[in-house]
């Protein structure tokens, strides 16, 4: 890679976005599978379609522009997919799995905000104006499913904190039974006080 002009950035920056959708593509079918709330399955299927026209905005920009896009790979959505997998592998409660689904698909929305935000500032800078209108038309939908997972988090955390805080009453409540069976078993070999002592 040889970058000599900010014009040579723009086009490596595209090739890398156009990349990590790609790899979004095939890993949003497996997001929405390992899903276990319907409002979250649904979700990352809405998604699905988006980036597949993310997709297709990246590949007009590089028709416009003469850039070849196919060719490099994008090692930042790579590891975060990665991330994405370890999760949909995981086992345990449903609420809990979803919780983390969200956090790996927010760290992607993140990143993908950044990288075409800075596309987009670039475009301008090189008076690129219908690439720029299409970059912003994809960041206005990545903005809009981060917003939405943050909607739908809040309920599936919610509801992850409460199996948290459902165990540990049970703890306390197998406690206080454990203390009144002892205080049965001092009363009945009359180690314990008797009713009339004060």
């Amino acid at each position: 890679m040889k970058l000599e002009s900010l014009n040579d950035v723009f086009t490596d920056l595209i090739r890398d976005l156009y990349n990590a959708e790609t790899q979004l593509v095939k890993a949003l079918p497996k997001m929405a599978k390992a899903a276990s709330s319907e409002e979250l399955r649904t979700a990352f299927e809405d998604h699905l379609e988006e980036t597949e026209g993310q997709v297709q905005r990246l590949e007009q920009i590089c028709e416009d522009l003469g850039i070849r896009p196919k060719g490099k790979t994008c090692k930042a959505m790579k590891g975060l997919i990665e991330e994405g997998s370890e999760v949909i592998e995981a086992s345990g409660e449903p609420a809990a799995k979803d919780a983390a689904l969200i956090a790996a698909a927010q760290k992607v929305e993140h990143y993908e905000i950044a990288g075409y935000g800075t596309a987009r500032t670039f475009a301008q800078l090189l008076g690129e104006d219908e690439a720029a209108k299409l970059l912003d038309e994809t960041i206005a939908e990545e903005g809009a499913a981060d917003k939405k997972l943050t909607t739908i988090a809040e309920g599936i955390n919610s509801e992850a904190a409460g199996d948290e805080d459902g165990e540990e009453e049970d703890e306390t409540e197998e406690e206080e039974d454990g203390e009144e069976d002892e205080d049965e078993m001092e009363g009945s070999t009359g180690r314990g006080r008797s009713s009339g002592s004060r």
